[in-house]
């Protein structure tokens, strides 16, 4: 099932946000530590705590909307280790998240030859 039908952007905001914020709260998020236009109609996800929540919040011309998942058993594979607090998905990334696999994959490995 195809949930956005023209997904322009996608940003995972890499630390844990307080899920008591809702739109309002999230949109300060987007614009103040993001230094992102929350206006442009890209999706821009959050995770809570615990790593069982995710929501998505965007503006679809018309008002924001917040498209919001709770997992029942198991964790979202959140990547933590990743540097930047915002990072940039492609549409199939946000596909393998919501679906539990890890987006990020493996650090590249640097090696010099000895000779």
């Amino acid at each position: 099932m195809k949930m956005f039908s023209e997904v322009p952007e996608v940003f995972l905001h890499r630390d844990v946000v307080d899920f008591r914020k809702s739109i309002n709260g999230l949109v300060g998020i987007v614009e103040g530590e993001l230094e992102h236009d929350a206006y442009t109609g890209a999706l821009f996800v959050f995770c809570n705590k615990a790593r069982d929540k995710l929501k998505i919040l965007y503006w679809d011309k018309t008002g924001f909307a917040l498209w919001y998942k709770r997992l029942e058993k198991q964790k979202f594979k959140w990547p933590s280790k990743v540097s930047n607090q915002v990072f940039e998905l492609t549409e199939q990334q946000l596909a393998w998240l919501l679906s539990g696999y890890d987006v990020v994959g493996h650090d590249p490995l640097h090696y010099e030859s000895v000779i």
